[in-house]
């Protein structure tokens, strides 16, 4: 997949989107931002369903400029798009190291190991993550943070969609740095301005539409520098508070 465009559906009053299309690229974060209703989660399911003017929404999705096909709907979406929702939960009664294995053979990566896909993961959370622990034991940022590298390193699809990563108790600047420098194409779902700033465009929704998609301006930037430095002291803050030790 070289592009992904979105072709204009309507809002919550059946009013068209006042936009032509909007073609987004792999190694691209973007963000999706708007109040809670807005129609944010609406307009990533229709990109993870690869929506053909059929949904709530009436938006199509292309794939190299070329509609998908109704009866390779499914099985394209499942294997160009992958969703990293909120709460991750494994249903697997396995160890870390045999599910990478494991997915790896699927993948038919096997120049792969679990051990290089583990360091991606204990990159991204503060909680290290050992390979003979089971995935039961993993905490909901644990979870995450093996799921973004397991993506980042052994799935094949190049379409990543995240809720609210700064939720997740993830170093959350690293984990789109990463995904991003694998060549995906990711969309991240946010309220937060330092999230948003990430990304050199921006999605904002309205009444179940798209309302404008404004690039990151060079004020912006500078913001972005200022918000960035504060993420990070943030960090060692919260490092200082899980030890148990005086923030000051």
């Amino acid at each position: 997949m070289k592009q992904l465009t979105i072709l204009p559906g309507y809002d919550k009053n059946g009013t068209p989107e006042a936009f032509s299309s909007l073609t987004l690229t792999p190694g691209t974060l973007y963000a999706v931002v708007g109040h809670t209703g807005s129609g944010k989660s609406r307009f990533m399911k229709d990109l993870e369903q690869l929506a053909d003017g059929s949904s709530v929404t009436g938006r199509r999705i292309l794939i190299d400029g070329k509609p998908v096909p109704t009866n390779k709907r499914q099985e394209l979406s499942s294997e160009l798009v992958a969703h990293l929702s909120q709460s991750m939960r494994f249903v697997l009664d396995l160890t870390v190291e045999e599910f990478l294995a494991l997915h790896i053979r699927c993948r038919r990566k096997l120049h792969l190991s679990p051990l290089p896909v583990l360091n991606m993961a204990n990159q991204i959370t503060p909680e290290p993550i050992f390979l003979n622990q089971s995935l039961h034991q993993l905490s909901g940022g644990q979870s995450r943070a093996l799921m973004i590298a397991d993506i980042a390193a052994i799935c094949d699809s190049p379409v990543v969609l995240i809720d609210e990563i700064e939720n997740a108790g993830i170093n959350k600047r690293a984990a789109l740095n990463l995904l991003v420098s694998r060549e995906k194409l990711v969309l991240a779902a946010t309220h937060d301005p330092h999230t948003a700033l990430m990304a050199s465009e921006r999605i904002a929704m309205g009444n179940g539409a798209v309302l404008a998609v404004p690039r990151r301006t060079a004020e912006e930037e500078r913001l972005f520098v200022r918000l960035d430095r504060i993420y990070r002291e943030q960090l060692t803050f919260q490092e200082r508070l899980r030890k148990g030790v005086s923030l000051v």
